[in-house]
């Protein structure tokens, strides 16, 4: 086994699967630990060794900037590669997290190249890509995996760019049949509207219904259209309130019953588990329903 190891660090399990899989794709020999919030990756980390931290900022319990200023305080961990991978892109949080010795950043939602791109340069500066490259089995790191599944998932080099098609993407999980298209609910006007990140591109978008798992979002349609099982990033920016709730695509189809539906209604399942963000959702839910914004329950 490997002698170079990384922590992965994240409340959302879907997230750490991701990172993972996308992890031993490209790096076959790298052991892999995880923990689900700061906490528990501090008592990994005081008993155990590791090489590379990828860690996720908001997580219950110990924030990922918390961690990270816990590591840059021990002796052993000082010059340990600490990668943040977060929806935090402020400039703000970029300073914050510079000052505390990050090392680097992967933003969310991130493509298969980015995490790679990333995790090879760390290790590389670190000076253990070279024990990792040596330690892999035949398959060489240099030409990669030929079936990439991390970038099917987040949509990195297996994204089909296509022209408006005459059919919805093909393949689209069960999902609740599409009302009637509100003509005048264009994703640059009125109320509930947010702003949908994915790995390659970003979609103002309307919400059709909300609950504490999921969101039905109304996007325009483009030439990439999005993909079932790509990580998104909904960003909520509320009467000066702002969250950033990460999940992934539950469904795609078309939102009104023709092959060439301008619109299309997209159902993004929830990852986070941070209680503030499932505070925030709730007086979300709670406000716009009463201000008939969308409907609640989706």
């Amino acid at each position: 086994m490997s002698k170079v190891s990384v922590l992965v660090v994240d409340d959302a399990p879907f997230i750490r699967d991701l990172v993972k899989k996308g992890l031993r794709d490209h790096f076959p020999g790298l052991r892999i630990e995880e923990a689900v919030n700061g906490r528990k990756a501090q008592q990994h980390l005081a008993r155990q060794a590791v090489d590379l931290i990828l860690c996720d900022w908001e997580m219950p319990e110990m924030s990922g900037i918390e961690l990270l200023g816990w590591c840059r305080a021990q002796e052993p961990l000082k010059e340990v590669p600490f990668i943040m991978v977060t929806s935090r892109g402020d400039k703000e949080n970029v300073v914050q997290a510079i000052q505390a010795g990050v090392s680097d950043f992967i933003g969310k939602p991130f493509s298969n190249d980015q995490l790679v791109t990333k995790v090879r340069k760390a290790l590389s500066r670190s000076g253990k890509l070279e024990a990792l490259l040596a330690s892999a089995p035949q398959r060489s790191l240099a030409s990669g995996p030929p079936n990439d599944s991390l970038a099917a998932l987040t949509g990195g080099k297996a994204e089909v760019v296509r022209p408006a098609a005459p059919a919805a993407p093909a393949r689209p999980a069960a999902a609740p049949a599409a009302a009637p298209a509100p003509r005048s609910a264009a994703p640059t006007q009125g109320k509930g509207q947010g702003q949908l990140r994915l790995p390659n591109v970003s979609l103002p978008c309307v919400i059709r219904a909300l609950s504490l798992k999921e969101a039905q979002l109304v996007v325009k349609r483009g030439q990439a259209l999005p993909q079932v099982l790509e990580s998104a990033v909904l960003d909520l920016d509320e009467e000066n309130e702002v969250a950033r709730l990460n999940g992934y695509l539950h469904s795609v189809a078309a939102l009104e019953p023709k092959p060439d539906s301008e619109w299309l209604l997209l159902l993004l399942r929830f990852v986070d588990q941070d209680p503030q963000k499932l505070d925030y959702l709730s007086r979300l839910i709670a406000r716009g329903s009463t201000q008939r914004h969308y409907v609640p329950g989706a």
